[in-house]
């Protein structure tokens, strides 16, 4: 299991984190209906070869997540992606899930699915270059969800996702994500974040995952976005990292945040505060990011779909990224999203 935990370290290297741009095709319609972009395959190609290709990103990102179309296309000159991403030293990973689907007798929740048929398609991703994986589970705070029945089900699946990935020599990314919708407390969003890991780390040990060799991808312990006051990032930091401490083996090399619905500024000033309030209180694992929206948002509008846009997005997502990596090593201040995206 050497080679895994080489990579899983890799991933969380200090001051770097992780783009998500796993974003399925009816996902990515919607950020480009946002922008006035028809959603076809060039464009989508276009998009991600334009952040893939930023020169120097790879100083903040060390690896990314794709989605099944992206791992397969290749750049207008005819270069793989792949290669794009591994020439700049960027490891490159696959969302190995095919989304979340109803609970049988549980109409309000939902179970990721994707188990059958997974050993082939890893085995595929993993001759197409992927080096890591990801599955997302979800979970609903609502009233009287999450229930045990879904957690325990939403938990099984992850394990036994991360159990396939490492048979392949794929480190698994495993995310159970605690939505922020809703208008809970940030004390129910422990309470739910608590029962979720416990669940998904005692799911990974029968299915005798080697902790060294996965990613932990988390939501932030957060007030829900509807709370009438919500939790200040201070509050965030300190609720995020002891339950952490609680629920994560100290085994797990790192653990990768989700941006999950916050803003650009939220994502990164939470994020800030956890690697301050981490340092200072010595937490075993490295804290960094796997942002989708929180890196994708500015340069997305900047770019609108216009080849003229192009080097004038990849600098405001360049800026986004050097901000974000500056929160991850817990050095960022708001004064620097004034900075010039020019600079």
């Amino acid at each position: 299991m050497g080679d895994i935990a080489q990579t899983a370290s890799a991933l969380v290297a200090p001051a770097k984190g992780i783009l998500a741009a796993d974003e399925s095709t009816s996902t990515i319609k919607k950020r480009f209906d946002a922008i006035g972009v028809e959603s076809t395959e060039p464009n989508r190609r276009t998009y991600r070869e334009l952040l893939f290709r930023t020169p120097g990103i790879a100083q903040f990102i060390s690896g990314v997540i794709l989605y099944d179309e992206t791992i397969r296309q290749k750049a207008a000159d005819g270069t793989p992606l792949v290669k794009i991403l591994k020439d700049q030293g960027i490891l490159p990973g696959i969302k190995a899930d095919v989304g979340a689907k109803p609970l049988a007798f549980s109409p309000a929740e939902v179970v990721t699915e994707g188990l059958d048929g997974l050993r082939e398609r890893l085995i595929e991703y993993r001759e197409l270059g992927a080096v890591f994986s990801k599955w997302r589970a979800v979970i609903t705070i609502g009233d009287g969800i999450p229930t045990p029945y879904c957690i325990e089900t939403n938990a099984h699946a992850l394990a036994r996702y991360a159990a396939l990935s490492q048979e392949q020599m794929i480190v698994p990314m495993v995310e159970p994500e605690v939505l922020m919708d809703g208008d809970h407390t940030i004390d129910r969003c422990l309470e739910v974040s608590l029962a979720t890991l416990r669940e998904v780390f005692a799911q990974l040990a029968r299915q005798r995952v080697q902790l060294e060799g996965m990613l932990l991808k988390a939501s932030m312990v957060l007030s829900g976005k509807g709370a009438p006051t919500r939790a200040s990032p201070d509050e965030v930091a300190r609720y995020t990292v002891n339950c952490f401490k609680e629920s994560v083996p100290a085994a797990v090399p790192g653990i990768v945040f989700l941006s999950g619905g916050q803003s650009d500024e939220e994502a990164t000033v939470n994020l800030d505060a956890i690697n301050r309030y981490a340092a200072k209180v010595g937490a075993p694992w490295q804290l960094s990011f796997s942002y989708g929206r929180g890196l994708q948002a500015a340069p997305q509008k900047v770019w609108s779909g216009k080849a003229d846009n192009v080097a004038a997005a990849q600098r405001a997502f360049f800026h986004r990224a050097k901000l974000t990596a500056a929160a991850r090593v817990g050095k960022y201040s708001p004064a620097m999203e004034k900075e010039s995206v020019a600079a």
